[in-house]
């Protein structure tokens, strides 16, 4: 028996659509990053992007456990001395909610050149709405 190896042009992309409200933060992040790899496919090669687009929606609702929203802090830094700045979670969901999960799921990915391509077919939107209408979306897997 030989491996099989899936070639970039084999590859069958699906769009799916999930409901940030739904899930908690660390919970969905996984299964994005696991539909975005590829992993839930029978032809999954590790050095190739085999993985689906994913359409997250009303990620400003996403749900954190405890005390989080309070207590995560989200850093960024410019690069130059004093240019650390840091927002409690709270704060990242009210103005910038798209931020949250695509971090979440960017530190589920490996750390290659292959993830920042795996990463551009993650779309969120803070609201119920997305303009992905076109593609037609099928509701995101329950079996991850």
């Amino acid at each position: 028996m030989r491996t099989y190896s899936a070639k970039p042009g084999e590859i069958e992309r699906n769009w799916f659509v999930v409901d940030a409200s739904e899930y908690e933060l660390g919970r969905l992040a996984t299964r994005i990053a696991t539909v975005l790899r590829g992993k839930h496919k029978p032809a999954f090669t590790p050095h190739v992007d085999v993985g689906d687009f994913v359409v997250v929606i009303n990620a400003d609702q996403v749900k954190l456990t405890g005390r989080k929203l309070d207590q995560k802090q989200y850093h960024r830094y410019s690069g130059y001395p004093g240019g650390l700045r840091s927002r409690d979670a709270r704060d990242v969901r009210e103005n910038d909610p798209d931020r949250m999960i695509r971090q979440a799921v960017r530190g589920m990915l490996p750390k290659n050149r292959l993830s920042r391509s795996i990463l551009t077919k993650l779309k969120v939107y803070g609201g119920g709405e997305h303009p992905h209408a076109a593609q037609n979306p099928q509701p995101f897997p329950s079996v991850l």
